[in-house]
């Protein structure tokens, strides 16, 4: 899928085809002015896409981050940690 350009002025006069072109598959487009990049205009659906893939990334990184800083478990110590709370709760139930 290529990444088309078009100038500001294309785009407002061609606004509602800019829209359809991109909504049926087109591809994001760039619109510019003055030369340089000013705007895309994207699909809400590829829009989310990168939204949720951007998510999953700073995700990624703040584990990276914390397996660096040494603020990691073991499977054992979390289900350990989870038991005593659950008996404790049973208990001050009872």
């Amino acid at each position: 899928m290529a990444v088309r350009a078009q100038s500001v002025s294309y785009v407002k006069a061609h606004l509602a085809q800019v829209i359809d072109e991109v909504r049926d598959g087109g591809g994001p487009m760039i619109v510019t002015q003055n030369g340089a990049t000013a705007a895309i205009i994207q699909d809400p659906e590829s829009y989310e896409r990168n939204q949720q893939a951007l998510a999953m990334l700073k995700l990624v990184a703040m584990a990276e981050e914390d397996i660096r800083k040494g603020r990691v478990h073991t499977h054992a110590e979390v289900f350990a940690a989870v038991r005593k709370k659950i008996a404790a709760v049973r208990k001050a139930k009872a």
